[in-house]
Parts: structure tokens; C-alpha cells; sequence
């Protein structure tokens, strides 16, 4: 081995290449390699060891609340579920173009499980991605208003891709549930994407969020003018795994 390989050995991090190095001795499959392809297959695995390391973080940094995988989706006809269509999201053009995504549909059609599918796969091609039920991320924002850190919760909310509202609408908006929702989709218009998952028919979103019409049209005309819209039918998928069960 050459100092100059040496070299490069010696400013790439090792790691998981230590443990291949060792697994290589070990099996004697060195000698049949040059110190050029040897070089460029621990690189390659360092490569493969940070990404997966990578999406290890955005998957658990998400806070998904399912296991939710696009190959595992149900497109039985009754659920109203276009595979085309929804293979298309799957390859995530939506947050490259910056538009929304919107699922409805009764309770236990699937909605959550599709929104966090898609979540998950754009944490696979390293989209940093957050799962939250709305609810929630009110009620931590409104605290965050009292100790003063909502700016700097918002801002956090800003840098991720792609956000995830789950239950949205579950109950009506006051008026700082109507100001934070301002506040969020109005960062996110135009610059990232957001996945809303609701109960409630778009058509009665603008009596759910209430006060003043114009904030209502303002946060409607950010979420559903660059949206997909996907209306989920049938019995609940719940349902049937008890049935199975």
C-alpha cells in the first residue's frame, strides 16, 4: 500500500469501516483486491453507513405514530384509494413543487396511515419530515406563547419539509387556534409542503376555523389552491382487523 493511499485512509472517518476492515482479514479476502478497490469499497461503506445513520435520525425525529409503508397500502375499490395517483405522491414531486396534500375521510378509512406512509418515505430520500396530531401542536404553541418561545417554535415548524397534520378540525378554532394556523401555513405557503389528514370535509373546514371570514379564506386559499385531494370511502379498516381477529 503506497502513501498515498495511505493518506486517504488515514482522512476518511472510520467506524463501520473498521468493522468491515476486520471482517475482510478475517475471511482472507484481501489479497485478491487492489489498494485502489479496497479504498473505494470502505468508502462506499461509510457512504451507506451515514445515510442509513441519516435516515435513522429523520425517522425517529418524525414521530410518526404508525409503521406506515406505501407497500403495504389497501386499494381495495370500496376505499375510493386511486394507486396511480397515490403512487405519484409516493414519489414525493408534491414537496419537490412545494404543494399540500389533503386526506379525508370517516374515522378508521386510513388516513393517518397513508399521511405517515408518505411521511416515511420522505424520510427514506432524506426529506426532514414531522408527524403531529393538531391538536397538540396547538396546545404546545399556545404554552410556547405564554414563556415566550413561539417564535422560536415556529421557526422549528419552518424548517421542516414537510409537516404532517393529523385530526385536523376535530374541534372548532378560537382565536389563537385561528392565529397559529395563520402563522404556520403562512410560512410554509409556497416554500414546504404540509400533509393534512381530517374527519371533516373540506367543505366545512371554513365553519370549523370560524372568526373573521377573511382569516378563513386567507388559511384556505394557502392549503387548498396547491393541494391533492384524496377522499377516502368505506367501512372502517379498523373494523375488519377485529373481525380477523
Amino acid at each position: 500500500m503506497n502513501n498515498q493511499t495511505v493518506e486517504k485512509l488515514r482522512n476518511i472517518r472510520l467506524g463501520a469501516m473498521a468493522q468491515l476492515h476486520l471482517t475482510y482479514v478475517e475471511q482472507n479476502r484481501l489479497a485478491s483486491m487492489t489498494c485502489d478497490e479496497y479504498l473505494a469499497l470502505l468508502t462506499d461503506h461509510q457512504w451507506e453507513q451515514r445515510q442509513n445513520s441519516k435516515v435513522e435520525r429523520l425517522l425517529r425525529q418524525a414521530s410518526f405514530r404508525q409503521l406506515a409503508s406505501m407497500a403495504d397500502i389497501n386499494y381495495s375499490a370500496d376505499r375510493n384509494l386511486d394507486k396511480n395517483m397515490f403512487a405519484r405522491l409516493g414519489t414525493l414531486d408534491f414537496a419537490a413543487r412545494k404543494e399540500n396534500v389533503i386526506i379525508c375521510g370517516a374515522s378508521g378509512t386510513g388516513k393517518s396511515y397513508l399521511s405517515q406512509a408518505l411521511g416515511h418515505q420522505a424520510c427514506l430520500s432524506g426529506i426532514k419530515t414531522l408527524y403531529t396530531v393538531t391538536g397538540r401542536l396547538f396546545k404546545k404553541l399556545k404554552l410556547s406563547k405564554v414563556d415566550g418561545t413561539y417564535l422560536k417554535e415556529l421557526e422549528k415548524l419552518t424548517r421542516v419539509q414537510l409537516l404532517i397534520l393529523d385530526d385536523f378540525g376535530l374541534q372548532a378554532f378560537d382565536n389563537q387556534d385561528r392565529e397559529i394556523m395563520m402563522d404556520i401555513i403562512d410560512d410554509r405557503h409556497g416554500k414546504k409542503s404540509t400533509i393534512i389528514s381530517s374527519q371533516i370535509p373540506v367543505s366545512a373546514w371554513y365553519e370549523i376555523i370560524g372568526g373573521q371570514g377573511t382569516i378563513a379564506d386567507a388559511i384556505l386559499d394557502r392549503i387548498i389552491n396547491s393541494s391533492h385531494r384524496i377522499d377516502l370511502k368505506g367501512d372502517s379498516l379498523r373494523k375488519g382487523i377485529l373481525k380477523q381477529e
